[in-house]
């Protein structure tokens, strides 16, 4: 489904990221899997049997410099990229009460900033070529339904408004959509409250979890021709637990 796809995948080293760089590959695409955690990078080289199309690049997504010289080596090495997530992102599991202004910075930092600057400079590069491509932005439901911690919750609604405005902006080279998970059986859940567990689940009509790998079947699926009129959408994945 992704042949001829070389897709940047950030937040790449473990959760969702990691399913979606596994499945990217399995479709047929080249993958350059970026992360902060170089060890996290390793394993994910080590534990792929198609890890020859599979590029591996240790960064900082918040910090503006880091991004520039990736760029930099994607236009040595990958100038033909046409795809990207935007999928790196850490949650803090604080009450806006107890957050200090160091976490605020370091949240939005990587959750809002560290999309804008890789969703600009791929838009740069693509719109350049006036070529064609793809992002996706990893939302959540606490976007779209608030979180218990509110400055992730911020966080995530404000990917939304970018989705949109790019979608608008890169049009008609690029398409842009948001996937707004539920709670996913990653190490992030085990953060959340038990209190909010138990709302997301109620809310429920599907009662199966949500998997890194069901959320990785629709970011592939976003990624490919099979999508090509959608732009500027957000697909919730939340066992209809809140129907709009």
């Amino acid at each position: 489904m992704l042949k001829n796809r070389k897709i940047i995948v950030t937040g790449a080293g473990s959760g969702i990221g990691k399913d979606i760089v596994r499945l990217c590959l399995d479709e047929g695409a080249t993958v350059i899997a970026c992360d902060i955690n170089k060890h996290s990078l390793d394993e994910l080289n080590s534990n792929l049997d198609n890890s020859n199309s599979l590029y591996t690049y240790q960064l900082d997504v918040s910090k503006y410099e880091n991004v520039v010289e990736f760029f930099n080596y994607i236009d040595s090495r990958h100038s033909d990229v046409n795809g990207l997530v935007n999928n790196a992102g850490i949650y803090l599991a604080k009450n806006i009460l107890d957050y200090l202004e160091h976490d605020i910075d370091k949240v939005l930092d990587i959750n809002i900033k560290g999309f804008i600057y890789f969703s600009q400079m791929f838009g740069k590069r693509v719109i350049g070529k006036e070529a064609n491509g793809v992002i996706v932005n990893m939302s959540s439901v606490s976007g779209m339904e608030g979180s218990s911690d509110a400055i992730y919750g911020l966080s995530k609604a404000a990917i939304l408004g970018l989705t949109k405005s790019c979608a608008m902006n890169f049009s008609p080279y690029i398409r842009v959509n948001a996937v707004a998970p539920t709670m996913v059986n990653t190490k992030m859940m085990n953060t959340i409250p038990d209190w909010r567990k138990e709302e997301y689940l109620d809310h429920q009509l599907i009662k199966s979890p949500v998997t890194p790998q069901d959320v990785a079947d629709t970011v592939v699926f976003l990624l490919s021709d099979k999508a090509k009129h959608y732009t500027g959408s957000t697909f919730d994945i939340n066992n209809g637990g809140y129907l709009r």
